[in-house]
Formats: C-alpha cells, structure tokens, sequence
C-alpha cells in the first residue's frame, strides 16, 4: 500500500483524498484543519451527519480536544471496528450534532499513517444514497479529479462498515450494525 511520509505531509497541509481504511474506503481529512474537513463535508453533500474520526491513539484525540472520560469509558472497544459516538464541543467537526463517532482501527499501515498525520476525519467514499466504493476505481467514478489523491489498496468488497455505538445511562446502543456484533444493554 502507499502510505508513505509524502502522503502525510500532503493531508497535514490540508489535502483531501481516498484511502482504504481498516473498513471500506474512506474520504479522509485532517481532523486539525477545519477548511479540509469543510471541503470533505460538502463533497458529500453532507449537513448535520457528521463522519467518523479515526486516530492512532486515546491520547491524539485528547489533543484533538475530546474528554479523556469520554474515551476512557469506551477504550475497551479499541482498537477495532466500532466507532464509538461520543460528544464533544467542535463544532467544525460534528455540524452542530454535539457528538460524533470516534474509532482507533486496527490495521498496522492505517495506525502508522495515522501517527503521522494525526487524527483523521473520515467518511464512506460514495455519494449519498449510493454504495460505499469497494475499490479505488470505483471511487475514482464517484469523486474523479475533486479529490486530491486516491491510494488503492485493492479490492475491499469483503469489508464491513463499522459498528456505529453510543452508550446511554451504561447502556450500549447500536446505531449501525456493521463489522462487529454488539449485544445492545450490556
């Protein structure tokens, strides 16, 4: 795969592209930078349904700006393919929702690349109402040339969306099945 040094610098400083993520393919942006992740929402057309940020560690989204209770309460989850919903007071990053998902993958290439560029807002590479691309061809057919780097990382049609959680009054709720099964009220 290509993930690489260049392709770090490149989203630091704002660049907006695909990757295969530890799930599908993923329009990502620097979760630091509130004109890429601005960029990203509206080339999903998206308002009010905010993505998911992807980070290497607890301690990148504390410095991001999220309570370290919040995390501590669901890092059990980590790493993994559960998006955890969690709220916080950025509000660049969750379109006035008050709370967003949050996941640490577990993937050796996506956790490095993340070490590098710092936590990652993300979201599903397709175009509202369609299927989430399974290659990078397929996103290429979406998004074409108003992204600024597509990297292939093959065809990814066995993946699974994340789980999608949020835990209410020590109750989980699955907001979307995907990857991993959770049994709802533990």
């Amino acid at each position: 795969m290509a993930f690489n040094t260049e392709l770090a610098e490149r989203i630091k400083a704002g660049a907006v592209g695909v990757i295969p993520t530890d799930t599908v393919y993923g329009v990502v942006a620097s979760a630091r930078n509130p004109e890429a992740v601005e960029r990203l929402y509206k080339l999903k057309s998206r308002e009010n349904k905010p993505g998911t940020i992807i980070a290497a560690s607890i301690d990148q989204l504390v410095e991001l700006g999220i309570k370290r209770r919040y995390l501590k309460a669901v890092e059990q989850f980590w790493p993994g393919s559960v998006s955890v919903e969690i709220p916080h007071h950025l509000d660049y990053l969750h379109q006035s929702t008050g709370r967003q998902a949050f996941r640490i993958p577990d993937d050796k290439e996506l956790l490095e690349l993340l070490e590098q560029t710092g936590p990652l807002q993300t979201t599903s590479a397709n175009l509202p109402g369609e299927p989430p691309a399974t290659t990078a061809a397929e996103a290429k057919k979406y998004f074409g040339d108003s992204v600024d780097f597509y990297v292939d990382g093959g065809d990814l049609s066995g993946r699974k969306p994340s789980t999608i959680i949020k835990v209410v009054d020590d109750a989980i709720e699955v907001i979307r099945e995907g990857a991993v099964k959770i049994k709802e009220n533990l």
